[in-house]
């Protein structure tokens, strides 16, 4: 598949953050081990940062009553920098990955479910310069930022971002840093999988390229 959006010689990419760019594992299991001891309610850290990937509140509903999911969500976010931010490091691969886009004349856009302040922290706390931020969308909803921002692929960890990406009619770059395993990207329907973010350099050469060729 090929997106419509713009000629592919400068695409527009956009990327997840969490175990896309960024290993916030870390740091997550930190801020979630201070909010049991601040709530006094259990949450197992290291099975949570697992599941990285769909929205905070999905994660508290399965520690929190549903009363309390919203308010511990903002109390949440609330201490998240503090706990989170320079615990996580960048992935391998993840600032050559938006030079990559920049250097081919493009635009890198990070789209991600994380709260988009603190996602904000976590790339300027990086160095990780994209052209824009948008954060509070997970899945389809992704689509609304991929459409507004004429985002030609979608780089990913998770079936959600490849979700996100075909309702976007991008195309769908999974890497296997994530949850998910290269195998059961590939059954999601992923148009390109890579093991990480170390190999998308390469890729968007043969990409533009493919798609010269395919305009010559």
């Amino acid at each position: 598949m090929v997106s419509t959006h713009r000629p592919g010689f400068a695409p527009t990419v956009g990327f997840d953050l969490d175990m896309t760019l960024i290993d916030s594992r870390p740091g997550i299991r930190a801020c979630y081990l201070a909010l049991s001891e601040r709530t006094g309610t259990y949450v197992d850290a290291d099975l949570a940062v697992t599941r990285l990937g769909p929205p905070l509140v999905e994660e508290l509903a399965n520690w929190f009553p549903a009363d309390e999911v919203a308010a511990t969500a903002d109390l949440y976010r609330a201490m998240y920098p503090g706990y989170a931010v320079t615990a996580t490091t960048a992935l391998p691969g993840a600032r050559e990955a938006v030079e990559a886009v920049r250097e081919a004349g493009g635009r890198a856009v990070v789209v991600t479910a994380k709260y988009e302040p603190n996602a904000k922290l976590h790339l300027e706390h990086l160095g990780i310069e994209p052209d824009a931020v948008i954060g509070d969308l997970w899945a389809e909803q992704k689509a609304v930022a991929l459409r507004e921002h004429g985002a030609d692929v979608y780089v990913g960890d998770h079936l959600g971002d490849i979700r996100g990406a075909r309702a976007a009619d991008a195309l769908s770059v999974a890497v296997a840093s994530g949850p998910c395993s290269a195998e059961d990207l590939r059954a999601a329907g992923a148009d390109v999988v890579l093991a990480d973010l170390t190999e998308f350099p390469e890729w968007l050469a043969g990409y533009r390229d493919g798609l010269a060729a395919a305009r010559a």
